[in-house]
């Protein structure tokens, strides 16, 4: 049988709306608890991408000097042994003594992650450390052109 008492009724709807009430609170908390996890962790992801990028072209400039240090490479005056830009290490140099063999030491130039180009800092190896242009003689070092700062505090440019 039915109850059809409205006393019932009443007491029924009330608790479904005090029960959404709380699950809606809940709901909100997590989602704001959350939110803040979610950003960390996309920012996190792009300075794995920065730090992979940076290390990728640094070990190319420095296998580049490895060569021309040896020999393997003709080094051009006033390049100290490195390559004058970052476009030599994808278009290749010619090996000392072969005969239309080159040497490429990049595949192509990484994506800056914190500003989307290809556009880096380049540092030739008479800069000053903290130098915010290329002075154009070789390529020494690369740094990003984003003024982000990361998540250790440390500005991205000295990375």
């Amino acid at each position: 049988m039915q109850r059809r008492d409205p006393r019932y009724l009443r007491h029924q709807q009330g608790l479904t709306l005090i029960e959404m009430v709380v699950v809606a609170a809940l709901l909100g908390i997590l989602t704001m608890v959350t939110f803040p996890m979610a950003r960390y962790s996309f920012k996190r992801s792009k300075e794995i991408e920065l730090r992979s990028a940076l290390r990728e072209v640094r070990s190319a400039i420095d296998e580049f000097k490895r060569y021309s240090d040896a020999g393997l490479i003709p080094v051009e005056l006033g390049t100290d042994g490195y390559p004058p830009d970052l476009e030599t290490l994808v278009e290749g140099v010619e090996i000392v003594g072969q005969v239309d063999m080159k040497v490429r030491f990049l595949r192509r130039i990484p994506i800056d992650p914190m500003t989307g180009s290809d556009e880096w800092l380049v540092l030739s190896y008479d800069d000053e450390p903290d130098a915010s242009s290329w002075g154009g003689e070789n390529a020494f070092d690369i740094r990003t052109t984003s003024g982000g700062v990361g998540l250790n505090g440390v500005p991205y440019r000295a990375w």
